[in-house]
């Protein structure tokens, strides 16, 4: 943009009268040496602005002042950077804000219209951010103090003592037979055993610190006399418990497993099946029972256990034929003299295939005989 000569100032808005009006008007009148100037420095008119809800009036010299020209001046002399300039023009015009779309639009084109200057200036956006600086960090160390007093609170009323017989008296170690189908899942019903409410409350109470929770292979087992349900070894050092069918096809039912590792549990005490034992067994299965909260059924991790042809075992005290030996829980002992000879896993699951097929075939006899009836 041109600029006039003589005395005149560069700009074209001559921002050095926005702020002093009676200079503005001595400017006018004299020239630098304080003598009239020679050239009239009369604006060819104002331009008027609303900043704040207040009017500004500013002085245009150059008829080819452009929107950019006015922006420059914002900046430089009023402090606010184009970054937070925002021109609301009305009528039509609407919003404008640098970077302009079109620079070049000549104020003059403007001079009827309402023009509302939005912006703050540096030290106006400084402030700001600084409060919201302070902001934050007050409500950050607020926050730290309720969450600070929340936890003293919790730690305050937390069980600290039970908390200490909690790992004490539990199972330290759980392991899984790895070269057994899922030994995965198998874990999850070890851990589900360990964290039972039940039998969390029942080995606090009794002081019962078992070294390893194991499961059993059904095969090293099973007999063709006898089925082992659980095994205690020197009082609580091991316990493994018989977690899957005969077939491998599936898995216990919990409750039923759960009962026999009461029944382990009574072997960290009691080695013999006398009166003592069996009140102490009983006392533990009401414990672990009643503080069952959860009162679960046959779920672990949101599984299903399937458990086909696994009746006959919702007792373990009646099937106990031969008892414990040892620490060993035994299903179907049979009285009588003769050798127990072992059989294979290939036998077992035969035997176990047989089984289920006699008792579909059973089942079917016995519909059809219920139909013939009808």
């Amino acid at each position: 943009m041109s600029s006039h000569a003589g005395s005149q100032p560069t700009s074209p808005l001559a921002p050095d009268h926005l702020t002093d009006d009676e200079e503005a008007l001595s400017l006018s009148e004299h020239s630098h040496d304080g003598s009239p100037s020679s050239t009239n420095l009369e604006p060819l008119y104002n331009l008027t602005l609303h900043l704040h809800n207040r009017p500004i009036e500013l002085p245009i010299y150059d008829s080819s002042a452009t929107i950019q020209d006015l922006s420059d001046t914002i900046a430089e002399d009023m402090h606010i950077p184009p970054s937070h300039q925002k021109f609301f023009i009305t009528p039509k015009t609407g919003l404008l804000k640098p970077p302009f779309k079109d620079p070049s639009i000549l104020i003059s084109t403007l001079r009827d219209k309402k023009i509302v200057l939005m912006g703050a200036t540096t030290a106006e956006v400084a402030e700001l951010e600084s409060d919201i600086s302070d902001r934050k960090a007050r409500i950050e160390k607020r926050k730290a103090a309720m969450q600070a007093g929340r936890k003293v609170r919790a730690n305050r009323n937390r069980d600290w003592k039970k908390v200490q017989d909690e790992a004490q008296y539990t199972f330290h170690t759980i392991r899984p037979l790895e070269y057994l189908p899922n030994p995965e899942k198998s874990l999850r019903f070890l851990e589900r055993l360990r964290d039972d409410a039940g039998i969390k409350t029942s080995m606090r109470k009794h002081g019962f610190s078992v070294g390893l929770l194991t499961e059993m292979n059904p095969a090293e087992h099973t007999t063709h006399q006898s089925r082992t349900l659980g095994l205690n070894r020197n009082r609580g050092e091991v316990i493994e418990l018989r977690l899957r069918t005969d077939a491998y096809d599936g898995y216990r039912d919990y409750k039923v497993i759960r009962k026999t590792l009461c029944h382990e549990l009574t072997h960290n005490v009691w080695g013999d099946h006398d009166q003592r034992f069996w009140k102490l067994c009983k006392e533990i299965e009401a414990e672990v029972e009643r503080n069952d909260w959860r009162r679960g059924g046959k779920s672990v991790g949101g599984e299903e256990f399937y458990n086909p042809n696994d009746d006959g075992e919702s007792d373990d005290h009646e099937c106990d034929g031969g008892g414990w030996e040892e620490g060993e829980f035994t299903l179907g002992g049979v009285g009588g003299s003769g050798s127990v000879s072992s059989l294979s896993r290939r036998e077992i699951m035969a035997r176990a295939a047989e089984e289920r097929m006699k008792k579909s075939r059973e089942a079917k006899a016995e519909e059809q005989q219920a139909k013939e009836a009808k």
